[in-house]
């Protein structure tokens, strides 16, 4: 046989091969994606609600000063103090320690970025400059997980496939 024809029994295999390979990244890319997407999301949040809190319940003293003095909702060029400012800090620092932990477990998933989506367009109203830095890819991550779920790897996909929840996530 000559040179020529082994090159034409060589790309039909490895266009197989590719065709293969194409295949297990694609049974792959989404599953790992959902659990990228849900730690990237939760970790800023996380990180942010570490810093609310002197212990079990004891919101810091620091939590509520920002909440009180610092932090304003800009709203149509108006500049609108927090209502009920030490309510909002408690109601931030149990927010942004519980919504992570679910979407880092899976388990409530959709809620969870929801919540987070939620919390990220009132912390654009309070710091309106950090859109395009940060608040825009938090967005874009949570509505990402609210379309589509944790995923295959997460306790919403095995509480839908045991039958504990009568929908899919």
């Amino acid at each position: 046989m000559s040179q020529h024809g082994d090159d034409e029994a060589t790309a039909p295999s490895m266009v197989v091969t590719a065709c293969r390979a194409a295949g297990c990244v694609l049974a792959v890319a989404p599953p790992v994606a959902q659990i990228a997407l849900r730690v990237a999301l939760a970790v800023p949040f996380y990180r942010s609600g570490l810093t609310k809190w002197d212990g079990f319940l004891q919101l810091s003293d620091s939590a509520v000063y920002l909440f009180e003095e610092e932090f304003k909702l800009h709203i149509l060029g108006a500049t609108i103090d927090y209502p009920l400012p030490a309510l909002m800090a408690f109601l931030s620092g149990v927010a942004e320690i519980a919504l992570p932990v679910l979407l880092v477990l899976g388990l409530g998933t959709r809620f969870a970025a929801f919540g987070l989506l939620a919390m990220t367009a009132i912390i654009q109203l309070t710091i309106p400059d950090g859109w395009a830095n940060f608040h825009l890819p938090w967005a874009a991550m949570a509505l990402a997980l609210v379309a589509w779920g944790g995923g295959r790897f997460s306790l919403d996909h095995l509480a839908a496939r045991s039958g504990l929840w009568p929908w899919r996530c």
